[in-house]
């Protein structure tokens, strides 16, 4: 029997949308454009163009955009843009973004003690 401890499930696994990702450019011969710049502004573009749906509401609609009819699909489209970017961003890094989360989590949780942080919306720097 192994004395060694058994690896957690991962948080996140991206390898089938990773692949599909790159199947998808390259049919359409498009790495040659997926540089990390320019994958990188895409994303920000797609981020931008989340943000814009919810430019106007009250706190109280953006809680429900995503069921509202009139913003739901823009509301999926645009988080799954935002997704596979960055998923394609971090496929052709060679970043681990299981890895990546479950460190930056970690590194959260020093920064953001629970008894210091709790109903509060101070930056670290600031508790």
């Amino acid at each position: 029997m192994s004395t060694d401890t058994p690896s957690p499930a991962p948080l996140l696994d991206t390898t089938r949308l990773a692949e599909e990702l790159e199947q998808f450019a390259e049919a359409r011969n498009w790495a040659q454009f997926h540089s990390p710049k320019n994958l990188a502004m895409a994303l920000a573009g797609e981020t931008g163009e989340l943000v814009e749906i919810f430019q106007w509401m009250t706190e109280e609609q953006s809680k429900v955009a995503a069921q509202q009819p009139e913003t739901a699909q823009a509301v999926r489209d645009e988080l799954a843009d935002v997704l596979m970017y960055v998923v394609r961003l971090a496929d052709r890094l060679g970043v681990d973004l299981n890895e990546a989360v479950q460190y930056k989590l970690q590194l959260n949780g020093q920064k953001y003690p629970v008894d210091k942080a709790r109903n509060t919306s101070k930056k670290y720097d600031q508790l």
